[in-house]
């Protein structure tokens, strides 16, 4: 798969959808908002859909939450109306999103599990981020937690859940720990994925539906692919 988007919305995965809100499982390559790229983004993807299924005139409206590196894969969220926008937002400010997500490493982390604490300062200009140990003037604080829930052939999967929400923080961070994903060049994996993604997918997310009050799980299915598969063997 190349890094255009296809716009083809049979390509698109809905997990969960009802009158307020729209999850669905990103593909590696989509990008979330448009950018310089030009490329068509996910959100107009999803705007496609809804106007497509419900026949609606006119232009349609769909809120942007949160996002996910064009590389990674899995939930993102998106709100179908400006009631709930406000609500989502608030909720991910505030960390009452619980975000799950799983990581393939070649290389075994310290522990079997962990909690990492690290300054990440972004470099806009090489969209990347740097870890350090101890605070540095422009940085800000990352804290994640770890597991190793399956050991493969050649690489380890890992269970990340996410305390605060930094530029590229899990991959900058397990990076620093000696564990770049796999796929990922710009934080020093030494192999390229074929399809241009990395092995980073947002697994899970539960949080309190913004309208209904009720507690939402969502869970991504893996990408369909040889390695991913082997994790839910």
């Amino acid at each position: 798969m190349s890094n255009k988007i296809l716009s083809n919305k049979t390509n698109l995965q809905v997990l969960y959808e009802d009158n307020h809100i729209i999850v669905v499982n990103k593909r590696a390559g989509d990008i979330v908002q448009g950018d310089k790229t030009g490329d068509k983004p996910l959100s107009d993807i999803v705007k496609d859909y809804i106007k497509d299924k419900y026949d609606k005139p006119g232009n349609v409206y769909l809120g942007v939450v949160h996002r996910l590196d064009r590389p990674t894969t899995g939930i993102v969220l998106f709100s179908k109306t400006s009631k709930a926008l406000p609500r989502l937002n608030k909720l991910f400010a505030e960390k009452k999103a619980n975000k799950t997500y799983w990581a393939l490493v070649k290389n075994p982390p310290p522990n079997t599990e962990d909690q990492l604490i690290h300054w990440l300062k972004k470099n806009p200009k090489k969209n990347k981020s740097t870890a350090y140990s101890k605070e540095v003037d422009g940085s800000k604080k990352a804290i994640l937690h770890y597991k190793i829930i399956k050991a493969l052939d050649n690489f380890y999967l890992l269970e990340v859940d996410l305390e605060t929400g930094r530029h590229h923080q899990i991959r900058c961070q397990l990076s620093k720990i000696g564990c770049p994903i796999k796929g990922d060049l710009k934080y020093g994996f030494d192999r390229s994925n074929k399809d241009a993604s990395i092995s980073l997918h947002a697994r899970r997310l539960e949080f309190v539906h913004p309208v209904k009050k009720e507690n939402i799980i969502i869970t991504a299915p893996l990408p369909k692919d040889t390695l991913w598969q082997a994790c839910e063997s």
